[in-house]
């Protein structure tokens, strides 16, 4: 009877599992597919993207960098205060941060050639695929390796917004092949994280509906970030 109950429970476990990634996947693979159309149709289109990202004068406008950072602010609100939200406010929000996603990554078709980023989507594609198999599959606790991953992001980051003044190439090629490092091992530590909490049996109905959807955002920002950081190692400029 033991026996029989134990069954039950792990095919029970197996099915919530299942399910949340599948709703975790569904998240990210929307998020892309939002990002990648509208970054296609805006970053093909010089016109376009002059009309509202260039200033009369030639430089960017206010208008790019809005875009350029709007994002980061809104992942933290999505992040910090989905216990707040309903879940559709919660979509409605994601929906929005994967639009301005795609604005700013149109501005990549303006300086790569397309063989290039469809290249470079398939190795990052490839990368991410094999870091999320690691993260799921791995019976080592990746919890210590992520904090200091995010120790490394944060000067990354810190980094990134200085050379965007100072503009050194030798520069951003560093902070490129950090990213390689860092994003991919983020991937599994987040696989490891989400994993314990599919099979969380205390989190169940609208809270892990809400806790799949940040987790398909956290999986899209990191397969991004990756994708970005090997376009400027692999991608060549026009």
């Amino acid at each position: 009877m033991n026996t029989i109950l134990e069954n039950s429970s792990e095919e029970n476990t197996a099915e919530a599992t299942r399910t949340f990634f599948r709703s975790v996947y569904t998240y990210m693979f929307a998020a892309l597919g939002i990002s990648g159309i509208i970054a296609f149709r805006v970053g093909n289109d010089p016109v376009l993207f002059q009309e509202y990202f260039v200033s009369a004068s030639g430089s960017l406008s206010p208008v790019f960098w809005v875009i350029m950072f709007s994002p980061i602010a809104l992942s933290f609100f999505i992040q910090w205060g989905y216990n707040r939200m309903s879940t559709f406010s919660l979509t409605l929000l994601f929906i929005l941060y994967s639009g301005l996603m795609g604005l700013m990554l149109s501005s990549i078709f303006l300086v790569y050639d397309i063989q290039a980023i469809a290249n470079t989507f398939f190795v990052s594609a490839g990368a991410f695929a094999g870091m999320a198999i690691l993260g799921y599959t791995t019976k080592a606790d990746l919890s210590k390796f992520g904090s200091l991953l995010y120790m490394v992001f944060i000067g990354m980051f810190i980094a990134s917004i200085m050379n965007m003044f100072i503009g050194s190439d030798g520069m951003g090629f560093i902070i490129a092949c950090l990213g390689v490092f860092v994003f991919t091992g983020l991937t599994a530590y987040h696989m490891q994280a989400l994993k314990q909490l599919a099979q969380n049996t205390q989190i169940d109905g609208e809270q892990k509906n809400k806790l799949a959807l940040i987790g398909g955002l956290q999986l899209y920002i990191l397969f991004i970030n990756l994708f970005l950081s090997l376009l400027r190692i692999m991608g060549g400029r026009d």
